[in-house]
């Protein structure tokens, strides 16, 4: 069994930051990437943001230069620090974890529950 337990969302001004945390937890061997995703109603899901095992990431151009996602491999932790955030930035976030239970099993997408960030003007 494996679960991922987001932290972080809230309410917050336009301007202001939030930090969302991510923790899997379970019978995890390895851990690929690590995501952010978020969706709004009627929409699709959309990635934020992703982290690397070695620390690469890659960023939605709508986020780049204000979002920053980071990951502690030790504790099986990914971040996202959201700054300068906007109006359009409202949506639940969720986090995404590409792992191996085994280290004979092919890796899976693991999801967490979703965490609701509101930007309000």
């Amino acid at each position: 069994q494996v679960q991922l337990v987001e932290s972080g969302g809230g309410l917050v001004q336009s301007g202001g930051s939030l930090r969302l945390s991510c923790t899997a937890s379970g019978s995890i061997f390895s851990i690929n990437d690590m995501a952010w995703y978020r969706q709004t109603p009627g929409k699709q899901r959309e990635l934020v943001a992703v982290v690397a095992s070695s620390g690469a990431t890659n960023y939605a151009d709508s986020v780049r230069g204000r979002f920053t996602i980071s990951r502690d491999n030790a504790k099986n932790t990914v971040f996202l620090q959201m700054n300068s955030l906007k109006l359009e930035d409202t949506a639940v976030y969720y986090c995404n974890a590409d792992l191996k239970r085994r280290a004979w099993y092919a890796s899976q997408d693991y999801w967490g529950q979703g965490t609701q960030v509101t930007v309000s003007s």
